[in-house]
């Protein structure tokens, strides 16, 4: 259960919970060395019976529930970072962090940390994060503190000699953090290092970047936040492009100065946000492409950037979703007519950059963003853009749409079908991404594959509401058929592009991979979706035309279109089935089959599944349309049984349907006669059931006198009763025939009624007779 505090009277609790200088976040650190989120509460610190130290508590401000119960232990290491952060480590893999809103109050948690350890509260590190020997222990606690050498041209080597050192032991690595920063030595160093790009002095160059590398391993915020403050940053960028182990160095700074440029596109009026950005940025980039890849043994020790970078991203976002005049400014542009091409360029890749900004926010953090930005009016204005001509543009907002998608579906959606009742089809929000995915220029079709999977998210019902007065399931797919988008409609009825303003040779290669993508959609809603697809497909003859793609030279896009075939066999559905049969749709299907000869491929063996599915499921009325239309066609294939299974079963029903005295599960009729000894159980008319458990089928058989007439048996899918013509007998899935109320006996004689023959003598299992009570109907 949650503990209390023990000297600490309710009122006092409640008085926390308004102080601002004691609202934190609680985030954890997950595998993926990203910060969760675990909520916003008021921290408090005080001695806990059940834990027997002081503790820090965290209580959500929303209900007051415990968020960390966490005993200060003496010999954990915490780490103060940016003045308004603490993070430690619980255990070998569970990281924990505090992010204070007020600098005074991280302060004041610190002080007690250092309290209970015994540190002086103005160290940022509390404990060495891994242990050393004892001899190693002894030696660096008996040294004095660690001396700098003089920060002098003649003296690099010597200063890249002595972190390369340090690097290995924790303890000296925090004495050495400790000299760097308590002499202001790194402005020293990087005011060395533009006299030594004055001169071109190669040597003294790259040791700096050897002495620079290792300062970032120390892992320590207050020397970052130094290094990247606007007067030293890019001359630490400098720095790290002298990298010895390369002929040349690179042009970091150039980029950054002549490609990166910022552009201010709508006015931030706070200074501490437009620092906060370009900070960030450089810092962002000094990790991705500057730095050197860490080590398996270094990646730990650059934990403290990663944790820099991801809450100067939390911090960029929060401050920007409580600026409504930015926000208010921003959508303003974006829809306004009278807004210049380029601006609006620049507006949607900001807003591409906030959003993807905010995939750094955890649930409740990145729900209160989108609905924000909904609020604001995103989608009217992702309308706009992506009716425009630019093709980066149209890209950008596409990724702003994918955001939103992947967020809130049903917002999308939504929207959708409210602005349908405005606007024409053509101009729907649907359509246009439609259109661009169909006119996808990418040769990769990167653009394409992307907008398909969000229309899948978009009609799948998995993810559809359902509330007490409407179905959103109902509604959304009642208006997508009604609206259908005319250029699906158009490609899966002419199996081209053929006539669309951006199609390019209906016979290339992407085009081809287009009609795979959209085939992939409409099977997608075949399994998923019921009358709506059903109704489409079979008013708008959609299966015979996307048949044709059986012929393409393509093997991928043949297979495309067998699979939305057998999906829609699958689902077993005689009016698919019907309209099967009335428009010979099988016969491309046979012609592709035939066509492909003897090659034995992926279009051989799903055409052959298709047929065998037919056979195994018993589809009556697709065996007796294959068998009727195309045996000719198919009589001759014999390395697999499969056609010559369906003429089976063809046959079988058509016994059956000759002989109207059978039924419906007979194949023949039999006279049993049975020993006189249980001739007794017969004196009166009887009703006597055949149970096939293999079959899970009823066989009705009527026995009178000393015989029974059996007049149905269904021996399950691969046995037969009968063979016609030579009267032989196979019955061997049956059970241990027993009398319901008798011992077992195994001497029973049959006669085939239809072709007199010898008594055959059944041997082996036979099936159980089950005696009901007396039936008095006349045979």
């Amino acid at each position: 259960g949650e503990s209390s505090l023990s000297a600490a009277p309710s009122q006092n609790m409640f008085a926390r919970m308004t102080d601002t200088r004691r609202r934190v976040k609680v985030y954890t650190l997950n595998e993926d060395r990203q910060w969760d989120d675990r909520g916003t509460g008021h921290v408090s610190s005080g001695y806990v019976e059940r834990l027997r130290g002081t503790s820090l508590l965290v209580r959500a401000e929303s209900d007051g529930s415990l968020l960390l119960e966490s005993k200060i232990n003496p010999n954990t290491a915490y780490q103060k970072q940016q003045d308004t952060l603490i993070v430690w480590s619980e255990a070998e893999n569970y990281d924990l962090a505090l992010s204070f809103q007020e600098k005074a109050g991280c302060d004041e948690i610190w002080e007690k940390i250092c309290q209970v350890q015994g540190k002086d509260p103005s160290v940022e590190i509390t404990q060495d994060v891994v242990d050393e020997s004892e001899e190693e222990r002894f030696d660096d606690m008996s040294s004095p503190g660690l001396e700098l050498p003089p920060c002098e041209l003649s003296r690099l080597e010597d200063l890249a000699e002595l972190v390369a050192s340090s690097l290995p032991s924790p303890l000296r690595r925090e004495k050495l953090a400790l000299a760097v920063e308590n002499d202001n030595y790194i402005r020293k160093i990087l005011e060395l290092f533009r006299v030594c790009e004055d001169l071109e002095n190669r040597e003294g160059l790259h040791h700096l970047y050897e002495i620079i590398k290792g300062i970032f391993l120390l892992n320590r915020t207050a020397l970052f936040e130094v290094m990247f403050s606007e007067e030293c940053i890019m001359d630490v960028i400098g720095c790290l492009e002298f990298d010895p182990a390369l002929p040349q160095p690179r042009r970091h700074r150039e980029f950054l100065t002549k490609t990166a440029r910022f552009k201010e596109v709508i006015p931030i009026s706070d200074p501490e946000l437009r620092q906060k950005i370009h900070q960030t940025y450089r810092v962002q980039y000094i990790q991705d492409m500057v730095l050197p890849t860490p080590s398996v043994f270094e990646e730990n020790m650059l934990s403290t950037l990663h944790s820099f970078i991801f809450f100067n991203k939390v911090e960029i976002v929060g401050m920007l979703q409580d600026d409504e005049k930015f926000l208010t400014d921003l959508f303003a542009q974006l829809t306004d007519e009278a807004t210049e091409d380029d601006k609006r360029h620049e507006l949607v890749n900001f807003l591409k950059e906030f959003c993807a900004f905010s995939q750094t926010l955890q649930p409740q953090n990145r729900d209160a963003f989108f609905k924000t930005l909904s609020n604001m009016g995103i989608l009217p204005a992702l309308e706009v853009i992506l009716g425009m001509d630019d093709v980066q543009v149209r890209g950008a907002a596409t990724d702003i749409f994918s955001y939103l998608v992947e967020y809130n579906p049903s917002m999308v959606r939504e929207f959708v079908m409210q602005e349908s009742q405005q606007n024409d089809d053509d101009i729907l929000l649907i359509n246009l991404i439609i259109e661009h995915m169909i006119c996808d220029t990418d040769p990769e079709l990167g653009g394409a594959v992307q907008l398909m999977g969000l229309l899948r998210t978009l009609v799948d019902p998995e993810n559809m509401l359902a509330t007490a007065n409407k179905t959103e399931k109902t509604e959304f797919l009642s208006f997508f058929y009604k609206h259908f988008p005319k250029h699906i409609y158009a490609v899966s009825t002419v199996g081209s592009l053929d006539g669309l303003s951006c199609a390019p040779s209906s016979d290339d290669f992407q085009t081809s991979q287009l009609l795979a993508l959209i085939l992939e959609l409409l099977t997608f809603c075949v399994e998923h979706h019921t009358y709506h697809i059903k109704n489409y497909i079979i008013n708008k003859d959609i299966l015979r035309r996307v048949l044709v793609l059986t012929a393409s030279q393509h093997a991928f896009l043949a297979l495309c279109a067998l699979r939305f075939m057998r999906r829609i066999i699958g689902l077993k559905d005689e009016f698919y089935n019907r309209y099967i049969m009335r428009n010979f749709l099988f016969e491309p299907v046979i012609k592709a089959f035939l066509n492909n000869g003897s090659r034995y491929n992926l279009i051989n063996s799903a055409i052959i599944e298709m047929f065998e599915y037919v056979r195994v499921e018993d589809i009556k009325s697709l065996t007796a349309h294959i068998v009727e239309n195309y045996w000719k066609a198919l009589e001759d294939v014999s390395y697999v049984q499969t056609f010559k299974g369906l003429k089976l079963r063809y046959e079988q029903q058509r016994e059956r349907q000759d002989n109207p005295k059978l039924d419906r599960s007979g194949f023949g009729k039999y006279i049993i006669s049975i020993h006189s000894g249980v001739c007794h159980h017969f004196r009166s008319l009887l009703r006597i059931c055949l149970l096939c458990t293999r079959a899970e089928r009823f066989w009705k058989i009527i026995g009178t006198g000393s015989s029974i007439l059996v007049l149905g048996c269904n021996f399950g899918q691969y046995e037969e009763t009968v063979t016609q013509g030579d009267g032989n007998m196979r019955c061997q899935t049956w059970t241990r025939f027993t009398f319901f109320d008798s011992q077992p006996f195994s001497d029973i004689s049959a006669q085939n009624g239809t072709f007199p023959q010898q008594n055959k003598t059944w041997h082996g299992l036979l099936p159980r007779i089950v005696v009901s009570n007396t039936f008095h109907t006349a045979v």
